[in-house]
């Protein structure tokens, strides 16, 4: 964003409908695809989202910076997903993937992974793997899809998603291993069969 977290936060305080505009044009995408991994459809996800930005223009007054304004944002549109989701008697579950073979008995490669870098040949192929890996988000357990787009597409530190999500800092790295595994294996499984 061009304007400080201090400035934005003045400016809505003082009802400067730019910064509203600012912030929601700043935001707007990356809200509705975090209410998404928590929700069960589009539409609800974009309710969610709503309901986020008028959480945020009645609660501005109460933001005290302790986080960042980005972690603030986000706990509010998790929370609402997170009620919005019991509402519609949908449960989280992490399903127990049994055993990784892809894994040796002490947790290193049993055969290490090609790095993706070597086998790109131009920037064409490296967009579409892009494009893929967004794909195939929605495939992965709520949980997983939780901890990803948060981390790798939000680039949010670890320990703000464990706050947000009311998860070990633990728990978080291993969805995020279990996330990253499962889109690493799609996408090999896709390339070797290409």
């Amino acid at each position: 964003m061009m304007v400080d977290e201090e400035e934005l936060v003045r400016r809505l305080r003082a009802g400067d409908e730019a910064a509203f505009v600012a912030l929601v044009h700043e935001y707007q995408g990356r809200l509705l695809r975090a209410a998404e991994a928590v929700v069960t459809s589009r539409s609800v996800a974009e309710e969610v989202v709503q309901d986020t930005w008028l959480a945020v223009v009645k609660g501005v007054d109460r933001f005290e910076a302790r986080s960042s304004f980005k972690t603030w944002l986000f706990h509010i549109l998790l929370n609402r997903a997170r009620t919005t989701a019991g509402r519609e008697h949908r449960t989280t579950t992490i399903p127990d993937d049994g055993p990784d073979d892809r894994f040796d008995a002490t947790g290193a490669w049993a055969s290490p992974p090609v790095p993706w870098s070597d086998q790109v040949d131009d920037r064409l192929v490296a967009d579409r793997l892009a494009a893929r890996v967004h794909e195939l988000l929605p495939s992965l357990p709520p949980a997983q899809r939780q901890v990803v787009i948060l981390r790798d597409v939000e680039g949010m530190c670890a320990a703000d998603v464990a706050a947000m999500l009311g998860i070990t800092d633990g728990n978080q790295r291993i969805l995020l291993h279990r996330a990253r595994s499962r889109i690493r294996q799609h996408l090999e499984s896709e390339m070797e069969g290409a």
